[in-house]
């Protein structure tokens, strides 16, 4: 067979939609039912393992995802709090973000305008400034994976404070649903 043969042959043993894409193991021996050339299955590795439609449409082999951990229910208001950010607003008074926290137990929010660009020594004089005077120290504080919120420092000050840190998972807001 010819290359140019070759290719042609192959692709209609693979690409079209009657052969189903099927994977290097299941391509060679379907072309091998009827045919052979000179460095078939080197041909058909590179190929198959190149084919687009083939790597955006193959099932991925990995462990199970494991169970979802619900968020605990608070027994009592400030104890357990969920926070994040609501960042490219319109400038005002040049603050343009906010700092929302949100009691989980009574849903109360406070809500902190704040400049886009802060520390998490800022995040957490804003965090002190609002929460303590509730007279409570939270034991637990929901929020995402933002940068502040995953920052050494803060890390820090909430394992000084004896506050665990609940981090949603990634591209999920969902587990955030307070904020």
């Amino acid at each position: 067979m010819t290359p140019k043969f070759n290719s042609i042959y192959f692709k209609r043993r693979h690409d079209s939609s009657l052969a189903g894409h099927p994977g290097q193991e299941k391509t060679l021996k379907l072309v091998k039912w009827d045919s052979y050339w000179p460095g078939m299955t080197q041909f058909i590795n590179s190929y198959v393992s190149s084919f687009q439609q083939c790597s955006r449409n193959k099932n991925t082999y990995h462990k199970k995802f494991g169970l979802l951990k619900p968020l605990l229910i608070p027994n009592g208001p400030w104890i357990c709090l969920s926070m994040d950010f609501i960042t490219q607003l319109p400038l005002s008074n040049s603050l343009e973000s906010i700092l929302v926290i949100v009691d989980r137990f009574s849903k109360m929010a406070v809500f902190v305008p704040k400049v886009s660009a802060i520390t998490s020594l800022v995040l957490a004089h804003l965090f002190i400034k609002n929460i303590f005077p509730k007279n409570v120290l939270p034991s637990s504080i929901v929020s995402d994976r933002g940068s502040l919120f995953v920052s050494s420092f803060w890390t820090n000050l909430c394992q000084k404070l004896k506050i665990s840190r609940d981090l949603s998972t990634s591209y999920h807001s969902e587990t955030d649903g307070q904020t």
